[in-house]
């Protein structure tokens, strides 16, 4: 079975309560649960409001998973360390927003981990995540990262 590596970056934590009209009332608990539900990976599940926390971890997933899914909220706009970061990751890299970022404020629209993401999922609201889950644990076994 495949490993894979889910990162949630800074108010991440608050999803569910942080502007559901944006957002959803979805829990960052329930969204690990529905990905946990398709059964198609061991899934190491994190978030953390703290941008060199996320780098950590996705140094520690070099090896170790077949894929990284990864939100990184608002890093996505102003973190060259989780890009570096990524760019060290040798397996598939799926980035992941709940709402679409293209149809919101200007400075969203560029995205650093965009540069080093094999894909990019926007505007699906959580169901982004399950499909970053199918979309890696398809290509995990020919992936041949462990």
């Amino acid at each position: 079975m495949a490993e894979i590596t889910i990162l949630n970056g800074p108010n991440l934590n608050l999803l569910g309560q942080r502007q559901p009209e944006i957002y959803g009332h979805e829990t960052l608990a329930d969204v690990e649960a529905s990905c946990r539900a398709l059964d198609l990976a061991a899934i190491t599940f994190r978030q953390s409001n703290h941008e060199g926390q996320l780098v950590d971890w996705i140094q520690e997933a070099r090896g170790a998973a077949d894929g990284i899914v990864i939100n990184p909220g608002a890093y996505s706009h102003t973190s060259v360390a989780i890009l570096d970061a990524l760019n060290t990751y040798e397996g598939p890299v799926v980035e992941v927003h709940i709402s679409n970022i293209h149809r919101r404020e200007a400075f969203r629209h560029h995205s650093y981990v965009s540069a080093r993401a094999d894909a990019v999922i926007a505007g699906l609201g959580t169901e982004g995540y399950r499909a970053a889950l199918r979309w890696i644990a398809g290509r995990a076994p020919a992936s041949g990262m462990r």
